[in-house]
């Protein structure tokens, strides 16, 4: 297989590492528009089959020619969602498939967005959903950890452990720290912020997709591995409009454990509009304040060394067995910042993010996985992916009882 990956930061990297061990790869492009970062991530797998290159990801046609240019087959966003549209348009135009590991933005209802929905997160991929059909080419969207392994993870237990699923909840925690840091977000912050201040969404059978107030409903989940309690909220996430397009639920629920500190810290840019993604000008430069923050907070990549505990990311699922009796299960996939650091040079974080698309990369390498349109993980087949993910040494958990 041949892959252009557009994008060398925390995740990039971490993706680079982890294709260099594995024997499907035939060559992969790794593109930044800092071309210094992809050729520092390259260079770190000394892989003749890597090379460096250098691309604007809101230039379709740079990218477009790019792929062409390496004959790639295959694109692999592992950039942040504004560039989700002109990569996914560019793959199409090209005529190759196409993996994110992040949807298209979403955009709050005007005049009731604690309540209703307006444009959902991936809306403007699915409405392009027929161009791919004909076109015979796949993108598979959403195939990170959360969301992706999460994805997985709600297609196995419909498939093989409940009759009836009444609610599928995505809980993810971590007990990370980092050593001389107060405030060090271990993912992008302008993701973060997108993810955690726009309206969540909910589904539910009855009623649809519908949203809540940010970090709403509060519970505490018990976390396995040691990480233990912690207090998860309501964030928008992709699951929630991914899961019922292909697994029957009555309720589908995002909820992320950030913590109270984490919390304050996002009001407070948003009271004070440091959240906002529009420029204000500032002497001669106009810049986002939101791109002021992530300037000003340290590279989520460069962490690992300071960073210490685990994260875990997983499915809550409560139902019916397959034997007609109540159950609940948490499907969960743990990485120790020791370990990933130990065995990739990679915090945590950003490797279970970007180990699932290696996973189904391959899988799709080798005719395991087929499809064409835009699909999301749940349209395919679990079992090879988390017997892969357990083959790359990474495997995954289940605890009964939620």
């Amino acid at each position: 297989m041949r892959i252009l990956l557009i994008g060398a930061g925390g995740v990039g990297a971490a993706v680079t590492a982890i294709a260099a061990r594995r024997r499907f790869v035939e060559r992969l492009v790794v593109a930044d528009v800092q071309l210094a970062r992809a050729e520092k991530a390259v260079a770190a797998t000394g892989d003749p089959r890597f090379v460096a290159a250098r691309v604007d990801a809101s230039d379709e046609a740079a990218v477009g020619a790019l792929l062409g240019e390496h004959g790639c087959t295959v694109l692999l966003n592992a950039t942040d969602p504004r560039f989700v549209m002109p990569l996914f348009r560019a793959a199409l135009s090209a005529g190759v498939d196409y993996l994110d590991m992040a949807m298209s933005l979403s955009r709050p209802h005007p005049e009731e967005p604690h309540r209703r929905t307006g444009v959902k997160l991936g809306d403007e991929q699915f409405a392009l959903a027929g161009h791919w059909e004909a076109a015979g080419r796949l993108a598979l969207v959403g195939m990170g950890v959360e969301p992706g392994l999460s994805d997985v993870f709600a297609r196995y237990a419909a498939d093989h452990l409940f009759a009836e699923i009444d609610e599928l909840g995505v809980r993810d925690g971590a007990n990370l720290a980092v050593r001389g840091h107060d405030f060090a977000p271990s993912f992008s912050i302008w993701t973060t912020i997108e993810e955690c201040l726009n309206p969540p969404v909910i589904w539910e059978r009855d009623r649809g997709w519908f949203t809540t107030e940010p970090f709403s409903e509060p519970e505490v989940f018990d976390f396995p591995e040691r990480i233990g309690p912690v207090e998860c909220v309501n964030v928008e996430h992709e699951e929630v409009v991914l899961m019922p397009r292909w697994v029957d639920a009555r309720r589908v629920t995002f909820k992320y454990g950030l913590g109270t500190e984490f919390i304050d810290v996002l009001k407070a840019l948003h009271k004070t509009g440091l959240d906002s993604t529009n420029p204000v000008r500032v002497g001669d430069v106009e810049v986002a304040p939101r791109d002021v923050v992530a300037a000003a907070l340290p590279d989520p990549a460069g962490l690992g060394e300071l960073m210490t505990g685990k994260t875990c990311a997983g499915l809550w699922v409560r139902g019916t067995g397959r034997d007609g009796n109540p159950r609940e299960v948490y499907l969960y996939h743990v990485v120790d910042n020791a370990w990933s650091m130990t065995e990739y040079g990679t915090q945590a974080v950003v490797w279970q993010t970007a180990v699932n698309p290696v996973v189904a990369l391959e899988l799709l390498a080798t005719g395991r996985w087929q499809g064409a349109g835009v699909l999301g993980p749940e349209a395919f087949d679990a079992v090879p992916f988390l017997d892969l993910l357990t083959a790359y040494g990474s495997p995954w958990g289940m605890r009964e009882g939620g």
